[in-house]
């Protein structure tokens, strides 16, 4: 698959890496949906590389798809924040230069871990996001530390979603997953994978699995 590079500059003068995916062919009758990958915890070592199989298999099946390294991490400026709140401002910036230099119909933002929380709460900052996937949202307690204040942006929103966790998440059980979203607004949809740790899940040996629950998804966005 072809893969360019590009620079995208935040509304505070960060430069994010970012790589671009194009598919040779877009999906048959699809609408023209772009995907934005979100990756894990930049201070526990995450960056794009991480999701770059998904992003590939994404390419493969006919949807551009985008990957960027959040400040701090990679070669992007800036210094990661323990929360991610301002991190939120390079999600909103990568998908707004996405519409503006590819002119998709929509935007898909899918996060993966903490990825997950900082991708929901950009997801209202952005008219050109339609859909939203989860790949093992931290939402316990202990992560809910760090995380728990972008809880409320992501349920709160109308737009669908879809959450993707392991059942023997260490950071979440399926309870907690299912009370969260109990008070979710929109289309919710979960997908639970049974006996899988949260990073097994985001090992490469789950990329095609993780590939065709975001083409379903995105397949059932059409109507």
């Amino acid at each position: 698959m072809p893969m360019e590079s590009a620079t995208v500059e935040t509304s505070d003068g960060v430069k994010l890496d970012a790589r671009i995916v194009r598919p040779t062919t877009l999906a048959s009758g699809s609408n023209k949906l772009a995907v934005v990958l979100v990756h894990p915890y930049t201070v526990l070592g995450g960056f794009q590389g991480l999701l770059r199989g998904v992003a590939t298999g994404l390419a493969e099946e006919g949807y551009m798809a985008v990957t960027f390294d959040m400040r701090g991490a990679g070669k992007s400026t800036g210094r990661a924040s323990l929360t991610g709140f301002a991190e939120v401002n390079d999600v909103i910036a990568v998908c707004k230069w996405v519409s503006v230099t590819f002119s998709p119909d929509g935007i898909v933002l899918v996060g993966s871990s903490a990825g997950a929380p900082i991708a929901g709460s950009a997801v209202d900052k952005i008219h050109e996001v339609v859909g939203y996937v989860s790949l093992g949202y931290p939402f316990g307690l202990t992560a809910s530390i760090l995380f728990g204040r972008h809880h409320g942006a992501i349920l709160r929103s109308e737009k669908p979603k879809l959450f993707v966790m392991g059942t023997k998440d260490g950071f979440t059980t399926v309870k907690q997953l299912q009370r969260k979203l109990k008070s979710a607004a929109g289309r919710v949809e979960t997908h639970l994978l049974e006996g899988v740790g949260h990073f097994q899940m985001e090992g490469p040996d789950y990329d095609a699995h993780m590939v065709d629950l975001i083409v379903n998804f995105i397949q059932s966005l059409k109507g």
